[in-house]
């Protein structure tokens, strides 16, 4: 299953190792074949299977302020929660809420959300529990519906839905 999705999208090795550190967080919660094609797909949009820094930092955008979902203005920690890791994690209250589920101090540590493994949990977590806009995975992609197109909704409303289901139904076809 690697090997094939890796020939398909041509990854390097780096790509491949992350893949198949997704592919293990999967397996963790227990996601059907068409749940990890959509979550792969997911990263490979959002960041190729490698971990970044959204581009311009959040600049522009609400979240690359020191300001919360509410809009009330936060002075501590001394960080910006813009876009990083597999998934592109933003705000403060979701590095605060992943922070807390995962035991780590994402608060006052956000790159932390970029070292892969973190990154993975993240990823596959935060969908399959709604934790990023309250969608779940299951609700789109279940025994008797796969809506790969309103699965994005888990992540960012319609954003690129239809290429992210592109990448889906691509990568389906090698899970197993």
């Amino acid at each position: 299953m690697v090997t094939e999705i890796a020939q398909t999208l041509k990854l390097n090795e780096v790509q491949k190792s992350n893949l198949q550190l997704i592919l293990t967080e999967c397996s963790h919660y227990e996601l059907t074949p068409k749940q990890k094609a959509y979550v792969i797909a997911t990263a490979w949009h959002e960041c190729k299977l490698i971990p970044c820094e959204e581009i311009g930092k959040g600049k522009g955008k609400p979240y690359g302020k020191k300001i919360k979902y509410n809009r009330s203005t936060y002075t501590t920690p001394d960080k910006i929660y813009f876009g990083r890791g597999f998934v592109q994690l933003t705000w403060y209250e979701l590095y605060e809420r992943f922070g807390n589920i995962l035991n780590i101090d994402l608060l006052n540590n956000p790159e932390l959300a970029m070292i892969p493994k973190i990154s993975a949990e993240i990823l596959v977590l935060g969908m399959r529990k709604g934790l990023f806009t309250g969608a779940k995975l299951s609700t789109f992609i279940n025994d008797s519906r796969t809506d790969y197109i309103g699965a994005r909704r888990i992540i960012n409303g319609q954003d690129k839905n239809v290429l992210i289901a592109s990448y889906a139904t691509l990568i389906e076809r090698f899970m197993v």
